[in-house]
């Protein structure tokens, strides 16, 4: 065997998804990889909404993870899930898919990408907008019958709700959106397009729509719910337990069926617990982590950030990290949005400090080996990225603003009407596409991440 292929380092990426598949290609080339995902395929989250009322655009949001991992990039795949972390030893117990006993996977360098649960008031932070795939979930479930894990058991459970929907359409029935973020905006008016016969009313308890949003992509918004027969009530807390709560959104028999759309929940369950945040979106279980993504004890009293754990070798990209270091709005790094963008930004800045503390011990890869080794790793920065929204309005109608930061209000509305519905299927079907190691794909968003400053 060629000498650089014994001298590889081990490189474990715990998720498949977004920044998972982004750290396997970029490091694939001087580390040795192996993905671990939890569930066989990939799903394109920021879409996903869109299949439940259109079950036929579920297949061009997914595909099987096996054959793009190892075939196209060339690296180890394991189906299975992370039950535990052990930073001392290097080592992660994982339960493959069709075997009871632990596999117990060595590593030098890993990089944590598993990403959150959106349903903080269900007990195992399931909602339909992510798969249930945990182990420890599974049982608490509500669609306990189906396995998520498998690419048709969600398939399944899309079609189920599908037709659940259909069958309040054809009622008439009254449907609740709880939180009026970009999820409950998004599916208040997929329902409405796609079923219009339903009586759809939004609320939530921040005075307008989509709260971070500048005042124009607001309005733009609320005008469009508006013009489409949807009710909108704000300013309001949700309490099912008050009758009064009902009259007030106009609904004093209850609605048909209500979807709770508001905030996320952590799924950070193979972690130890000196290393998760006591606070936080969802009742805290987030990891803590430092200017170069590093994984870190709780910080104690008077520190930004905790000491580093297992040596420095861990890192934690994109939703499972817990966003900010220091205070959420005054800290060294504000919190970041949970969405997909960031997290391949910070997957970015994780692995070239993976490259460069591996440098520091063993000196440069390739044609670089004669430089000078690194002396120090590279800071994070509130990704760029963080402030692009891209909102769908129905099938045929959006809005698009970028330039947000963590000031409420912050951004610009630079693009709406069927022309930012257009951009969002480009962005869709592009990604998607570098996702699967495709070229045109790869040779669009190569361009877009890997931005060597921050650009605001």
């Amino acid at each position: 065997m060629p000498r650089e292929l014994v001298n590889k380092r081990r490189v474990l990426i715990i998720g498949g998804q977004f920044s998972g598949t982004f750290c396997a290609r970029d490091l694939k080339k001087h580390f040795h990889v192996t993905v671990v995902d939890a569930k066989e395929y990939f799903e394109y989250t920021p879409g996903i909404l869109r299949a439940y009322v259109k079950p036929a655009h579920f297949d061009a949001l997914t595909f099987t993870l096996q054959p793009v991992i190892e075939r196209k990039m060339g690296v180890k795949f394991i189906w299975g899930e992370v039950m535990k972390l052990d930073g001392d030893a290097k080592t992660a117990d994982v339960k493959p898919m069709f075997h009871s006993a632990i596999d117990k996977i060595s590593f030098d360098y890993c990089i944590i990408c598993s990403g959150c649960n959106f349903g903080p008031f269900e007990k195992n932070g399931e909602s339909l907008w992510f798969p249930v795939i945990h182990e420890q979930n599974r049982p608490l479930s509500k669609w306990s019958h189906i396995d998520e894990r498998f690419i048709e058991g969600r398939r399944r459970h899309i079609l189920e709700e599908y037709h659940k929907i259909a069958g309040l359409a054809k009622k008439k029935a009254t449907i609740l959106i709880v939180g009026a973020g970009f999820i409950g905006v998004e599916w208040a008016t997929e329902i409405e397009y796609f079923f219009p016969d339903c009586q759809v009313t939004i609320i939530d308890a921040l005075p307008q729509c989509l709260g971070p949003l500048p005042e124009s992509a607001k309005e733009y918004c609320f005008e469009y719910m508006h013009a489409c027969g949807i009710k909108q009530f704000y300013g309001v807390k949700y309490d099912k337990n008050s009758p009064e709560f009902w009259k007030q959104v106009q609904l004093p028999d209850g609605p048909d069926e209500t979807y709770v759309c508001i905030g996320v929940k952590a799924s950070n369950y193979f972690m130890p617990p000196e290393v998760l945040s006591d606070k936080g979106p969802g009742g805290g279980g987030w990891i803590h982590f430092n200017k170069h993504m590093q994984v870190t004890l709780k910080p104690t009293a008077g520190q930004e950030s905790g000491d580093v754990w297992c040596d420095g070798t861990i890192f934690a990209v994109g939703d499972c990290n817990n966003g900010c270091i220091g205070d959420p709005m005054k800290g060294w790094l504000p919190f970041i949005p949970k969405i997909s963008y960031p997290g391949e930004e910070q997957a970015l800045h994780a692995l070239k400090n993976v490259e460069r503390l591996d440098a520091m011990k063993y000196g440069r890869h390739g044609c670089m080996s004669c430089c000078p080794r690194p002396r120090k790793l590279k800071e994070t920065w509130w990704p760029w990225g963080a402030g692009m929204f891209a909102t769908s309005l129905g099938a045929h109608d959006a809005c698009f603003v970028m330039g947000a930061n963590e000031n409420k209000g912050s951004g610009y509305m630079v693009n709406w009407w069927i022309f930012a519905a257009l951009q969002k299927e480009i962005i869709e079907s592009t990604k998607i596409d570098e996702c699967k190691d495709r070229p045109i794909g790869k040779l669009i968003w190569h361009f877009v991440h890997h931005t060597p400053c921050n650009f605001w």
